[in-house]
């Protein structure tokens, strides 16, 4: 009892002071807070594992891992749109870079050392391919129509989208999205579920009320001042960046990663507690959210406010995804686990994060 009082007076009171610091526009013109920001963005990102823990055990799974991978995704979204309106088309490709480089961290970086994790400490895990496979072919579909298509299409010279090609891409981004949440809390919830799953009443009469309504309200807080921390940040990495001859996309890269923080923890920590079937939920659910609510979003403020929107990618980004998606279907398609797709899926994320550095 005394360990989780103990849990709670970190997990609250550091994002209330994060908060305050934040609001005191102290970081504007200071070093010293900017690094005391960076510091405290990092316990606000364990304080939002620890409370999505305690959700997720409310509610039980899948629930859990669906309410932290949409909670990032909307917050993520509301810092694009209002790049995007306050921009223009300096940020015409933003959604794009974000989401892309989101998904490259989750399938490379989360699955990777998931898997690497977990089959060091327990050599072989298990977990249902039939789950794996309806995920995949949702991401497939939807980094297809999001990502891919845009830069081929003829109606329009360049990587976008036509208005009538673009209202049919956020149709299909939804009808899919929403089709694989159907699937994984009503019709085929089994398949997300393993037997090593604690029994869903027992974990939730653990958790009352109280503590519930508590961390669900600090998760949100803290990944509303995680996203706003990292944007905030973005200027000064990106001039360290640049004072050191890095390119400016690396900052695209260091943000991501920064907001993905509290699920890539979540979903490692599960593998390395042998309940691999739940880390999957979390990273593959994470990056279906990202593209299938962060693209449509965006696409439809793009239609009403007649911004210019850059979805389509370029050459060497669809192969780098081409190779994640086919390599993450290959260790995942059969059930089993092992170290060496772990080791081979960290490989790709560096190869990524050094071809974005030297492409």
């Amino acid at each position: 009892m005394q360990r989780i009082v103990k849990l709670y007076e970190w997990t609250t009171s550091l994002p209330l002071i994060t908060c305050i610091l934040y609001l005191s526009g102290a970081l504007d013109n200071s070093i010293f807070f900017q690094i005391l920001a960076g510091v405290l963005l990092l316990s606000c990102v364990m304080s939002a594992v620890h409370h999505s823990e305690i959700v997720a055990h409310r509610v039980g799974e899948p629930y859990g891992t669906i309410i932290l991978a949409v909670s990032i995704t909307i917050i993520e979204v509301a810092i694009i749109i209002s790049l995007m309106l306050t921009g223009g088309k300096e940020y015409a490709s933003f959604a794009r870079d974000t989401v892309y480089a989101a998904v490259m961290l989750i399938l490379n970086g989360i699955i990777g050392l998931s898997l690497y994790i977990g089959g060091r400490k327990y050599h072989t895990q298990t977990f249902s391919s039939h789950s794996v496979k309806i995920a995949l072919v949702a991401i497939v579909s939807i980094i297809t129509f999001t990502m891919i298509l845009p830069s081929f299409t003829s109606s329009i010279i360049g990587p976008y989208y036509t208005e009538r090609q673009l209202l049919f891409e956020i149709i299909a981004c939804l009808v899919i999205y929403f089709s694989f949440i159907a699937a994984q809390t009503v019709k085929y919830r089994e398949y997300f579920i393993t037997e090593s799953t604690p029994d869903t009443k027992s974990t939730q009469n653990s958790i009352s009320n109280t503590s519930f309504i508590i961390s669900l309200t600090f998760l949100l807080i803290c990944l509303v001042i995680v996203v706003l921390l990292a944007k905030s940040l973005s200027d000064p990495i990106e001039s360290l960046l640049t004072s050191y001859g890095l390119p400016r996309s690396l900052v695209g890269i260091i943000i991501a990663s920064v907001i993905l923080l509290p699920e890539g923890i979540a979903a490692v920590s599960s593998a390395k507690k042998n309940k691999l079937q739940n880390s999957l939920n979390l990273s593959l659910g994470s990056a279906l959210a990202s593209i299938g609510l962060t693209i449509p979003a965006v696409s439809l403020v793009s239609y009403i406010f007649d911004l210019p929107l850059i979805l389509g990618l370029e050459t060497l980004p669809i192969i780098l995804l081409a190779i994640s998606i086919f390599t993450v279907m290959l260790s995942l398609i059969g059930g089993r686990s092992n170290i060496v797709y772990g080791v081979v899926l960290l490989v790709n994320l560096f190869a990524y994060v050094f071809l974005t550095i030297n492409p």
